[in-house]
């Protein structure tokens, strides 16, 4: 691509206007996270400042001025003659702020309620889990953590897949301290610098983060109530070659979205078809309202270049570092290195209680869904309450809504929301490449108490933020 259209930049540009600051600076912020995120590649001349002042209905001054900061923070290049282009290492600038979307999660107030995180409670079921464990060593087998991870768990985290639908040898399980770590070191073992991973348009943040550290691009997919636009990504494998198609089918982070089955079947054929390897993430597919839980995609299709990374700290313990990513057999043994490089192995006293954990894996999930359902239906008594014309999505599972604005900017939301003394993210954190900002992420893992108090706080921050629309 040389150049993109005034139309086609506008199309991409969202609701820019949104959020504080002059026009100028808001119209060179959406511009940038187009920059960092790949979706306006190094070497691309931006449209003529007349040419986009009148597709976006503003003043030339407004363009010139945004183009100007751009060209302060090193995001584009201008010459007289030959317009304005994004810097030729721009993608190097994105990789030196590759933290900046999960930072923003970890942000929260320090006196006040946190809804940045969707760090579940404890349960009761998990509590007996830890107090009744004995850890016990042996000298010989443990005295030192394989690589891959110890025989046994491989072994019992490979029964676990299987009884969930997914056939699974130990041969294909590299334990790891986290479904995040899974997702690591598939990204680092598929991604080089200039490659393009597909994704949700709306997704988590330690995967993009991830990918543009390795130097890779991101270019998200639209996103519905049914998952992935499984027609734009059909399109886009074939027009982008993709290395990596990274995707959460059920109990989507942040949107909620689940996949049916013929999408989760067309997806597992698109990854057989073109051969493009696709990541499933987990995580949050065994937290189900309802008790539904389709098995992963790589039970669909056994040929399909499918890797799963799933954890159990979502209906355990979210302290407890432990997960595991699936994938055939070659690529494990090809992992082993990349694992070792990282960390060596996990913990071996980990893996031990994960043991346990496992053992308990169908009433603990169980549990944790009934759990979080409650306490979904506490939130959304209590935004009703505070927050009468906000309208929460229906959620069959997953720690969170994706709670749609009905004006405004989520990011200057959250700004009046933290003097209230109630930490939440908007829309930006988890945005794959355009820049949106009409959303905010809602979890319900704080206790009662603190989401009928988080929603009333909420509620004073959009009031006052109401009067200055």
């Amino acid at each position: 691509m040389d150049h993109i259209d005034a139309d086609v930049l506008t199309a991409r540009l969202g609701r820019w206007v949104d959020g504080g600051g002059t026009l100028g600076g808001r119209l060179s912020r959406a511009v940038a996270a187009l920059i960092e995120s790949g979706a306006l590649p190094a070497g691309v001349r931006l449209p003529a400042e007349r040419a986009l002042a009148h597709a976006i209905a503003v003043s030339r001054g407004t363009v010139v001025a945004a183009y100007g900061l751009l060209e302060e923070s090193g995001l584009v290049v201008r010459r007289q003659g030959s317009g304005t282009r994004v810097a030729g290492h721009a993608g190097r600038r994105a990789g030196s702020e590759r933290h900046r979307a999960t930072a923003g999660l970890l942000a929260a107030a320090p006196a006040g309620i946190d809804l940045l995180r969707a760090v579940p409670r404890v349960s009761p079921g998990m509590t007996e889990i830890i107090a009744a464990h004995r850890l016990i060593v042996d000298p010989v087998v443990h005295s030192e953590g394989p690589t891959l991870g110890l025989a046994d768990v491989r072994s019992r985290i490979a029964q676990v897949m299987t009884d969930d639908g997914t056939p699974t040898t130990a041969e294909q399980i590299v334990v790891t301290h986290g479904a995040q770590q899974a997702l690591h070191l598939a990204v680092s073992d598929l991604v080089s610098e200039g490659d393009i991973v597909l994704t949700e348009s709306t997704t988590w943040p330690g995967l993009t983060d991830t990918v543009r550290a390795r130097g890779g691009r991101v270019h998200g997919i639209r996103t519905g109530p049914d998952g992935i636009d499984l027609d734009e990504l059909e399109a886009a494998v074939a027009r982008l070659r993709p290395v990596l198609i990274a995707v959460v089918p059920h109990h989507h982070n942040p949107t909620g979205s689940r996949m049916p089955a013929p999408a989760r079947q067309r997806l597992a054929d698109v990854a057989a078809s073109f051969g493009v390897p696709v990541l499933e993430d987990r995580a949050l597919a065994s937290v189900s309202f309802d008790g539904v839980v389709p098995p992963s995609l790589a039970s669909l299709r056994p040929d399909a270049p499918v890797l799963v990374s799933e954890s159990v700290s979502k209906w355990s313990w979210s302290s407890l570092r432990f997960g595991w990513l699936r994938a055939d057999p070659a690529t494990v043994q090809r992992l082993r290195t990349a694992r070792h490089l990282m960390d060596l192995s996990t913990s071996v006293p980990t893996q031990l209680l994960g043991l346990d954990v496992l053992a308990h894996a169908r009433p603990l999930r169980r549990e944790y869904s009934l759990i979080h359902a409650e306490s979904a239906e506490v939130l959304r008594a209590a935004v009703a309450q505070w927050l009468p014309d906000w309208e929460l999505p229906t959620v069959h599972g997953g720690l969170s809504y994706w709670a749609p604005l009905p004006a405004g900017s989520a990011s200057a939301l959250a700004r009046l929301a933290a003097e209230e003394g109630v930490s939440i993210a908007g829309g930006t954190e988890f945005t794959a490449a355009i820049p949106t900002d009409t959303h905010v992420r809602l979890p319900f893992t704080a206790s009662h108490d603190d989401l009928r108090e988080a929603a009333r706080r909420l509620g004073s921050a959009w009031l006052r933020y109401r009067e200055l629309l």
